[in-house]
Parts: C-alpha cells; structure tokens; sequence
C-alpha cells in the first residue's frame, strides 16, 4: 500500500513549522560559525580596542608551530581512543545484557544511568579516585606495583581524560546497541542454532552484520564527541597538562581564546577544528559506509 503524501496548499504554514529549528540553526550555529571565521582573519590587541586585518596569517602561524601540531596528534589519538573503548565496551555490555532472562530491567538501567553524569562531573570522580595521594583505585595500583601519578606522567594524564570521556560515552552506545540488538528477529538466532553455531559464531555471522547501520552512526556521534563534548572533562581533569600533553584542540580553543585573549588565533583553531571533523565525516561516510549493510 502506497503511503499517502501530505501537500500544503500554501507555503505559510510549513515556513512557520520549520521557522524555530532555522532560527535556533542560525543564531546558535550559523552565526557563530560565520564570526569565527571572520575573525580568524584579524588580529586584535587583548582589550578589543584595535583590529587589523592579516588575512591568512594566523592559518600560518599554526601551520608553523610546534606546540598546535603537538595538540593536533594528541587530539588525534586521543579521539580514536575514546571511540575505539567506548564501541567496544558498548557493544560488549549490550550483547551481555541482551542475553540476561530474569532481571534484564535493573541492569539495563544500571548501564544507562552513567549517561545522565555530566562530563565535567565525571572528571571529578575519575580524579578523585586516580588522585596520587588518596585516590582509591591509586592505592590498589601501588599494591600491584604500579607508581600512578597522572600529575607528572603524561601517559597517565591521557589515559585518564579518555577513561573519563569514555564513561559517559559507553552507556550511550550501550543504549544504541541494545536497541539493534533486541531489533534483530530471534528466528535468525533460532535457525543458526539449529545449524550447530555457537554463541560467538552466532555474533559475527548474524548479529554483528546487522548492527553495521548502527555502528556506523555511533562512529560518527562518537568522533565528533570526542572533538567537541570533552572540554568538561579536561577542564575538571588535567588542565591540559602536565605540560600540554592533554591538551587537545578544542581546549587550546578555549585557552587561548579566553585565558590568553588571542582571539585570531582562537578562531583560526575553531576553524581547523570544525575542518578536521568535517573531513573525518567525509571519510566515514565515503568509505566506511560502503561496508555497512542496511
């Protein structure tokens, strides 16, 4: 049966539907955007009493400094390490309580209840318990001979901000992947069963190519959260230390922006910024979608 397309006779009313989602698009996304690109071609003294137009040169400025290219690779591998943990234990926790009969409810809400944590809460928590000094989970290490101090290593700082930022982020792809789970019909599971496969044989022919569709878009939320959302999280952590080892794109945005007054070079980082997870989309849509199957 044909679905029935729905006409306006006039074009008022669906331009006064779509009018509140446009305006909130313009003021809170395009404009902000249209200004820091804008201002990414000027310099300004910190008190905002004289701009000079420099065209490029703030572009360049970061093209040649080795401290912003040193944050680039971090935040590189800093983001892939928080989309790689976070769909793997998402993933993981799903199939496990997919497969729990009596009791599935409670923990299905145990494992969505950390989403409802703010990132810059969790920060707190997760540094509580990694403090050098009291921390609970610092103390446990030291028994087994591991001397933490995410204060001068800076191997541990960044294992800490992406131990944080994943909290968050695998109880949201929990939720995703619980949902694609449940939607898969049990006759599939049935049938392979009665074919002798086993549970993980189960997983990787049926299941696992049926949540492509899924995965691909947690890919994609989880890339561009890792870009964007974890500012809270290393502002409650590390500061971006110790030194600028945690100190990822979009708190540099932020440090010289608001901390430093350098608002050119603020915006021209906003910009690459907004580029880089521009281009990351582009890949995953023009490669990474070939391989999902819908």
């Amino acid at each position: 049966m044909q679905a029935k397309r729905v006409t306006f006779q006039r074009t008022a009313l669906p331009l006064a539907l779509l009018a509140p989602q446009l305006a909130v698009t313009g003021i809170f996304f395009l404009w902000p955007a249209y200004q820091a690109m804008r201002q990414s071609l000027y310099q300004e003294d910190a008190f905002g009493l004289k701009v000079v137009f420099s065209g490029l040169t703030n572009f360049y400025d970061l093209a040649v400094d080795p401290t912003y290219l040193a944050s680039l690779l971090t935040t590189l591998v800093f983001s892939l390490s928080v989309a790689a943990v976070s769909l793997s234990f998402g993933l993981l926790l799903a199939v496990l309580a997919d497969g729990v009969g009596r009791g599935s409810k409670f923990y299905q809400l145990f494992l969505v209840w950390p989403y409802a944590v703010a990132p810059a809460v969790s920060g707190v928590l997760w540094v509580y318990m990694f403090d050098p000094s009291i921390g609970p989970i610092t103390k446990l290490l030291r028994v087994v001979g591991i001397d933490w101090n995410h204060q001068i290593h800076s191997g541990q700082a960044l294992a800490l901000i992406v131990m944080a930022s994943c909290a968050k982020q695998i109880a949201y792809n929990f939720l995703f992947f619980l949902a694609g789970l449940q939607s898969i019909p049990k006759s599939l599971l049935e049938a392979a069963a009665l074919d002798a496969a086993g549970p993980i044989r189960r997983f990787f022919t049926i299941q696992f190519p049926l949540l492509t569709p899924t995965s691909f878009f947690l890919l994609v939320v989880n890339m561009v959260y890792a870009f964007f959302e974890t500012f809270g999280v290393i502002d409650a952590t590390t500061y971006g230390g110790p030194g600028q080892s945690t100190n990822i794109l979009v708190y540099r945005v932020f440090n010289d922006g608001f901390k430093n007054q350098r608002i050119g070079a603020s915006a021209a980082e906003s910009v690459v910024l907004l580029a880089i997870v521009a281009v990351f989309t582009f890949i995953q849509f023009r490669y990474v979608e070939r391989k999902v199957e819908y």
